[in-house]
């Protein structure tokens, strides 16, 4: 139990690999305020199956985790846990009464209470960190990467600074990190000297060291940080990108004439707020703020910024000390939980963030909203919808810069209403909806538009409008659907259509090459070949109606494309060519390269020649019996040298997975995958046998086969008749049979 530095022990108890060897599972779940027992059973649930339990019943809940933890030792830690209220946590207490002797519980808290209500055994109080202790973190932070006479010169100023905070560590991490940055003897003096320090202590004197922090902040920052405070205490799910898009979106981040390198500021803003820890590094998941950080930007931002959660029917927005909020987060916790109708009064909205936890949201109070929030320039909206179509009001809200639409149905199919297109200020559009099958008409009146993202749409979109080529801002498309011939002529964009839109940028899936019919050599060509900005792209080779097409029409359509010139990951599946052409060779930045279920495929020439490439996928290739020097196509490219050159110099994993025909595999030579690390063969069923040059590598760490009864039983540890041959790699996995070898 303690103060500031709860989360640092629950994290060492989480990560530290001596705790985890006394425990068949280890959980971790931040509590915060309130205790919300059906979110706490989910977290804890998942961490026991593995996935992520759909049942939303609480008692149903707590009988599956009394299952998964019989005959389990577990350690569970409740970090940050303010609720004393027994009756909530007496369920849990009793469903993981059924674990084996020797589970623990640890519990982090800054109320005593909260150790005394849940019976603790061993209260361990964390004070202030004693003034040695502070010095050597505010030393680390501040000093670390000094030459020794800048270290000297500054020392006994830091002194000074450290014994103004107190010994609390979070004082002393905001203030060594704002130092880190200062070079100067004078300026670590103005921050010494500074008429903070002489205000009133604010959660024992933390005020001051955070607002000197602020207040370096250049101007731009300093909103940026504010504006984060939206998200409610604890939030640990502000992703990157996320963020950089709702600054964008607010203005934050645009400089005069010049809108291309929001994106690279906004990153810049990101680490900046880190290094100066008002944010955290969320290892799991996004970034977070502490709550007294939270707090603080909250004071700053003079109540702009507001999270509320509704659990019932009282509307907690009647009052008017809200009138100044401009960025709401409304959360509805349960399906008692009834939107609040004041939300319309606040037409003054710029940022309205709607989450349905657990609950239907219905087409009339959005109507509603869109009718009177005109002014609102972010819309996010998370909740079941008991419509299939988004109201048309939307075409109202013509300020709206960032609309993200999340339908957690995922079965449902939604529409989108012509309106839609007349949001012509909309620069992001985000889709998670299970099943979108059509974009509107008109979509090139979105001339502002620079991301067009869509998640869990599970490929039910049919085709792409036309107009969208005429979108050339665009930088980010998730992807791009080519209909069959015949199919939605009148509506559709074509492939070559997407030749115009070169600032696209990051990962782009292109799906239905299948329907394409008749290509010409060269048609297709500059698709591609000037997205200097694409560093992914998934090409899925399926089609509308299986058994349409030859193998030597999409050999010829990837011929025809010239890739995009920096392309780092390449995943391409359902192709039915022979081979792969060597025109693709020219990807000398290739890292990743991941074919699946391609049929035909008998060998893969030219692939070792890639330089750079680490990663190998190859998966689902029904035509291949055989992978030796010709499958590479080794012997081909050698036989007019004098001397051997190397084949994938990089190579660091090799993957071979459902390769159901598959029986021999011959490689010769030192000069093949050099420096592979990682193996791994799965549903292989018919393959005999492992090359012993590759196994004999120095370099290979890890091992894995599953489901290859042949080489199962010729690997076997210490039965087999090859275990001599791989006993010497550290880490072997076979059929989950986990051998690590003996140091």
């Amino acid at each position: 139990m303690g103060g500031i530095g709860k989360t640092t022990l629950a994290q060492f108890a989480y990560n530290n690999n001596q705790v985890e060897s006394n425990f068949d599972k280890i959980i971790w779940v931040c509590v915060s305020d309130p205790f919300d027992e059906i979110r706490i059973a989910k977290v804890i649930l998942e961490s026991l199956e593995g996935c992520t339990p759909n049942v939303v019943e609480l008692q149903s809940l707590f009988q599956r985790i009394c299952n998964s933890i019989k005959n389990k030792k577990f350690l569970l830690i409740l970090d940050d846990v303010w609720t004393d209220d027994y009756k909530k946590w007496e369920p849990f207490y009793n469903c993981l009464k059924n674990s084996l002797n020797g589970s623990k519980i640890l519990i982090t808290t800054r109320k005593e209470s909260v150790a005394r209500m849940m019976n603790s055994i061993d209260i361990i109080n964390i004070n202030e960190l004693s003034y040695e202790e502070n010095w050597l973190l505010f030393r680390k932070l501040a000093l670390s990467e000094r030459a020794p006479g800048e270290y000297e010169d500054l020392e006994e100023i830091g002194e000074k600074i450290v014994r103004k905070c107190k010994g609390l560590p979070l004082a002393t991490k905001t203030i060594g990190s704002l130092l880190r940055l200062k070079k100067s003897k004078d300026q670590w003096q103005l921050v010494l000297g500074s008429e903070l320090w002489k205000l009133e202590n604010v959660e024992k004197g933390l005020l001051t060291p955070l607002m000197l922090s602020y207040n370096d902040l250049p101007p731009r920052v300093k909103r940026c940080f504010i504006y984060c405070s939206i998200f409610p205490k604890d939030y640990g799910y502000m992703f990157k990108d996320t963020l950089i898009d709702l600054w964008m979106t607010q203005g934050y981040l645009r400089l005069e004439n010049d809108d291309e390198n929001e994106e690279i500021i906004g990153e810049e803003y990101v680490e900046y707020l880190v290094s100066r820890s008002l944010l955290q590094d969320n290892e799991f998941y996004g970034y977070k703020m502490h709550d007294i950080v939270h707090d603080f930007a909250q004071f700053l931002g003079n109540n702009e910024c507001l999270s509320v959660e509704v659990h019932g029917v009282e509307d907690p927005l009647t009052n008017s000390s809200h009138d100044k909020v401009r960025h709401l987060m409304l959360t509805l916790k349960g399906p008692r939980a009834s939107f609040p109708e004041s939300t319309c009064r606040f037409k003054w909205l710029r940022s309205l963030l709607l989450t349905f936890d657990n609950g239907c949201l219905a087409s009339d109070v959005l109507a509603r909203l869109f009718n009177e929030l005109t002014c609102l320039r972010v819309l996010k909206v998370e909740a079941i919808f008991d419509f299939e179509e988004i109201p048309k009001e939307i075409g109202k809200l013509i300020h709206l810069r960032h609309l993200d639409w999340d339908n957690r149905l995922h079965h449902r199919t939604i529409k989108l209403p012509k309106s839609l297109c007349e949001l012509y200020n909309l620069h992001t559009l985000r889709l998670s909806c299970g099943e979108l099958k059509e974009l509107p008409q008109g979509m090139e009146k979105l001339v502002n538009l620079r991301r067009l993202k869509f998640e869990n749409i599970y490929f039910t979109l049919l085709y792409m409008p036309k107009g969208i080529e005429k979108l050339t801002g665009l930088r980010r498309l998730s992807e791009l659907v080519i209909s069959g011939e015949g199919d939605h002529d009148n509506k559709a964009c074509t492939l070559e259509g997407l030749k115009n839109l070169n600032q696209l940028e990051g990962s782009l899936i292109v799906r239905g090459f299948g329907n394409l019919r008749n290509v010409s050599d060269g048609e297709l060509t500059e698709v591609f070949n000037k997205k200097e900005k694409l560093s992914q792209l998934i090409l899925n080779f399926d089609e509308r109606e299986e058994g349409e097409r030859l193998g030597e029409d999409d050999e010829l359509i990837l011929k025809t494309l010239q890739p995009p010139p920096n392309l780092e990951n390449l995943y391409i599946s359902s192709y039915r060519g022979n081979t792969f052409p060597s025109s693709w060779m020219t990807l000398t930045k290739l890292k990743v390269l991941d074919f699946w279920g391609c049929s035909n495929c008998k060998h893969l020439h030219h692939l070792g020649k890639l330089p750079l490439l680490e990663t190998l996928f190859l998966g689902a290739m029904s035509s291949v019996k055989k992978v030796d020097n010709d499958f590479w196509g080794i012997d081909s490219e050698t036989s007019s040298s004098s001397s051997l050159s190397v084949h994938f110099p990089k190579l660091i994993e090799f993957s071979f997975w459902d390769t159901e025909e598959w029986e021999e595999w011959d490689c010769k030579g030192e000069e093949f995958m050099p420096c592979l690390a990682r193996l791994s063969i799965v549903r292989c069923p018919k393959l005999k046998a492992l090359p012993d040059s590759l196994l004999q590598r120095t370099t290979l760490k890890e091992l894995n086969f599953s489901e290859c009864p042949i080489l199962s039983e010729r690997y076997k540890k210490e039965t087999g008749e090859d275990w001599p041959k791989i006993s010497h790699i550290p880490n072997i996995d076979i059929d989950c049979r986990y051998v690590q070898r003996e140091q």
